[in-house]
């Protein structure tokens, strides 16, 4: 008994068989006894296999001979459901020669097990977190999708007319619907997937194709679409090297992992973990009993600061261009919208999507599948307000500081050679108000120049610190300079918003919060809390003064007549902004694809703050072009 206790812990099944009495062996062949074992238990991830005799052995109630005992035993293991333990009992038996061997049993595997049962591993699904707006609209759900199937055994006569004719209206092969039918477990009168319906593929008619059925299936729903691809991302099934790269085992073969936006950057919240059961099954399918269980833990919904209805709108104006908008409130710093256009439409990744629309988004110069909320660009004049302030802290400016300009081209001296900087508006004399009224390049130039280097990466510095705090979203860092400032073109160029200066929109947007907020930089939320916890941790970088004279000139911008920002305007709403334009090439003589920008916030409630931006807006207008397309946002917003 010993032995065979022995071998059982050590996994010695070929031993073990060679124990049982010769007439009970005769039920099993060696092969079948010892692939049942190591099927099971590698089936269930058995380990640590624990074996124990509980007692001395009694002899069998229905032998009154000394030819038969009976061992009782414990049996512990530690499985892919958690500890099974369970209690037995082994008969052995004398054969003719008079050797004690083991009589087989249909409990030789598991104590409980009769003829016919087996041992059943489920796995107990997990349901994934949702993400939610911050009023409880699904970006991210657990929803229905239609599916597409066939019944075999329905096809009729003219059953390769009937899967040509689907996989046309598919956009799939004919061949790709017959490896399905031909999988081992297909019957005549089981419904067979065939494919995920897209939303333009489920209005259309099936009706006409015997055998073909449609039915709703479980799945991972984007309700917003296009609209907030880059922020929801999309799932998709685990890689070998993703499911070999996580130190917590969490993954397997078939499992749906977050690919990008914030299905990727939130995955260990939203992702639940499988339960597990292990039963024994009669040959009805029955459970006789569950020998372990782990519970499946569902994982946990996020919700976002985001307003879905507002992050539409801004999608729906900019969808056909090249472009980014960032929303966020102000004075909690609270992201409403994150906007990135062209988008894909993440349902596709869980539906299905033809080579051709594949083709068509990889392909597509605009580059669908690129993220331009959290891209790096050139501020343009939208950076002016900040050397304004920065000029005003120093007290290099003050409001009706004139300097006087020549013509629309300027250089500070022969040392610059060809290089010059240019203006719009040739004015002789302009301000510190004027020039950003009429966005003056060459007065901001001449102001960074006067700030010098150092203190001007040090002033305007302070509007990027604060503003990649411990976010769980991330977004690369903005950047007055790739290595410092080295000489005074470079300044000069940075005084205006181009030069080295890079910045996202969301960091933009929130540069602008000191503004509104008496000087106070407000760090952005994205992770949606109740009550005042939110904006309270911001850092002051300029005065209340300075602040507030820099409001009173943005006001300007959109209010006045001749302010670039004046299409803005909107009556009854009292916005403040400023535009930009910034130009992209290599060399001063060059015309490069040029980038328009709307920084723009309302002044009496403070409840929106807007950065939008467009590439490629040369011949279009320019930043005018971008205040076009934001104006019916902001009327829309403010009217409701």
């Amino acid at each position: 008994m010993n032995r065979y206790l022995d071998a059982w812990r050590k996994a010695q099944y070929e031993e073990m068989y060679d124990m049982l009495l010769v007439s009970t062996a005769k039920e099993v062949t060696k092969e079948d006894f010892v692939n049942r074992f190591r099927k099971i238990y590698e089936g269930i991830e058995a380990r640590n296999i624990v074996i124990t005799p509980l007692s001395v052995p009694e002899e069998s109630d229905d032998k009154k001979t000394d030819s038969t005992r009976l061992y009782p035993y414990e049996i512990k293991m530690d499985t892919i459901a958690g500890m099974i333990q369970a209690k037995g009992k082994i008969q052995l038996e004398k054969d003719e020669g008079g050797e004690w061997r083991v009589h087989l049993t249909p409990s030789y595997i598991f104590p409980g097990m009769q003829d016919g049962d087996t041992v059943r591993v489920q796995t107990l699904q997990a349901s994934r977190g949702e993400i939610k707006d911050r009023n409880g609209q699904g970006i991210a759900i657990n929803g229905f999708v239609e599916m597409i199937g066939i019944v075999p055994g329905k096809l009729g006569e003219d059953a390769e007319k009937t899967k040509a004719a689907l996989a046309e209206r598919l956009g799939i092969t004919q061949e790709a619907i017959n490896r399905k039918l031909q999988a081992s477990w297909v019957k005549d009168d089981l419904f067979v997937p065939i494919a995920y319906l897209s939303k333009n593929q489920a209005s259309i008619d099936y009706s006409d194709l015997p055998g073909v059925l449609r039915k709703q299936e479980k799945a991972r729903v984007y309700p917003l679409g296009e609209a907030a691809a880059h922020l929801s991302g999309y799932i998709r099934e685990a890689t070998a090297e993703e499911i070999a790269g996580r130190s917590d085992h969490l993954y397997g073969p078939g499992d749906l992992i977050g690919r990008a936006g914030s299905e990727q950057v939130y995955e260990d919240i939203l992702r639940g973990r499988d339960g597990k059961r292990i039963s024994i099954v009669d040959a009805t399918g029955k459970t006789r009993e569950v020998l372990a269980e782990t519970a499946a833990v569902n994982g946990r919904d996020v919700r976002l600061t985001i307003d879905a209805d507002l992050q539409i709108s801004l999608y729906e104006a900019i969808r056909e261009d090249a472009g980014t908008a960032v929303a966020l409130h102000p004075k909690t710093g609270e992201i409403l919208a994150l906007v990135s256009s062209p988008a894909y439409d993440p349902n596709a990744f869980i539906t299905g999507m033809s080579d051709e629309q594949w083709d068509a988004w990889n392909l597509n110069p605009d580059k669908p599948f690129l993220n331009r909320f959290t891209k790096l660009y050139s501020p343009g004049s939208t950076f002016k307000p900040i050397t304004a302030a920065a000029g005003l802290e120093l007290g290099v400016s003050y409001v009706e500081k004139a300097r006087e300009i020549k013509g629309l081209r300027w250089s500070k001296d022969s040392s610059w050679g060809s290089y010059y900087v240019t203006r719009v508006k040739d004015s002789p004399k302009v301000n510190l108000r004027e020039a950003l009224l009429y966005s003056d390049n060459i007065y901001f130039a001449q102001e960074a120049l006067e700030i010098g280097a150092d203190a001007f990466l040090k002033e305007t510095g302070k509007f990027l610190s604060n503003v990649n705090p411990n976010m769980t979203y991330p977004f690369p860092k903005a950047s007055l300079s790739n290595h410092g400032i080295k000489n005074e073109i470079q300044l000069a160029d940075s005084g205006y918003g181009q030069g080295e200066v890079v910045m996202t929109p969301l960091h933009l947007a929130l540069a602008y919060t000191p503004f509104l907020n008496d000087g106070v930089l407000i760090p952005p939320v994205l992770d949606y809390q109740e009550g005042d916890a939110v904006g309270s941790s911001g850092i002051s970088v300029i005065s209340a003064d300075t602040a507030k004279l820099i409001q009173s000139m943005l006001a300007d911008v959109v209010n006045h007549p001749g302010g670039t920002g004046y299409g803005a305007k909107i009556k009854g709403i009292e916005l403040a902004g400023k535009t930009g334009t910034a130009e992209l090439k290599n060399k001063k003589e060059q015309k490069g694809q040029e980038n328009g920008w709307l920084v723009t916030f309302d002044t009496a409630e403070s409840k929106l703050l807007l950065a939008m931006m467009v590439e490629g807006v040369e011949g279009r207008g320019g930043s005018g072009y971008v205040v076009k397309k934001a104006r019916p946002v902001l009327e829309e917003y403010y009217r409701k």
